[in-house]
């Protein structure tokens, strides 16, 4: 484990740092290879990802390109069902509204991010979207793992834009 992860052993498991790590090769992916927003994700279920995603909106013209949505939408074409009951999904960075409504939508179990969003995170920092009596699926939501990892990322990234 990583001194970050390791921090966190109490609340996360090694499977969780694991499914983590990659998305931050993702999210470096989307910086390097497509000069977009570093996020990625990553969706599990039991030991089987079913799908990957990073942030394409520039790439594909497409505002809803998230990477949540990216991995939501590889996921829904490998099982033929856009509901993917009991899935976690690591992502490097706290959901927006949009994402967050997808997982509801999907059924996610369980979400897993890095870094808050304080300016639109829709898990609890801003809104709190995933886990609302309002609807009727509420996901699971655990924030932090790898966080100073995904905010240094993201941090750089925006800095070098400027």
């Amino acid at each position: 484990m990583t001194d970050t992860s390791h921090t966190l052993a109490e609340h996360f498991s090694e499977q969780d740092v694991r499914y983590m790590q990659r998305a931050l090769q993702l999210a470096a992916h989307a910086r390097d290879a497509e000069n977009e927003v570093p996020v990625g994700a990553v969706l599990v279920l039991g030991e089987d990802i079913l799908g990957l995603g990073w942030n394409r909106n520039i790439t594909l013209h497409d505002a809803t390109a998230h990477a949540e949505i990216m991995a939501l939408r590889a996921a829904g074409e490998r099982m033929a069902n856009y509901r993917i009951p009991g899935a976690t999904l690591y992502v490097t960075l706290e959901p927006c509204a949009m994402c967050a409504m997808a997982l509801v939508h999907a059924r996610i179990g369980r979400v897993v991010y890095g870094a808050a969003d304080p300016k639109t995170g829709a898990a609890g920092s801003v809104f709190d979207t995933l886990i609302s009596e309002r609807h009727n699926h509420r996901v699971e939501v655990q924030g932090g793992l790898l966080a100073d990892e995904s905010a240094v990322m993201l941090r750089d990234f925006f800095r070098a834009r400027r």
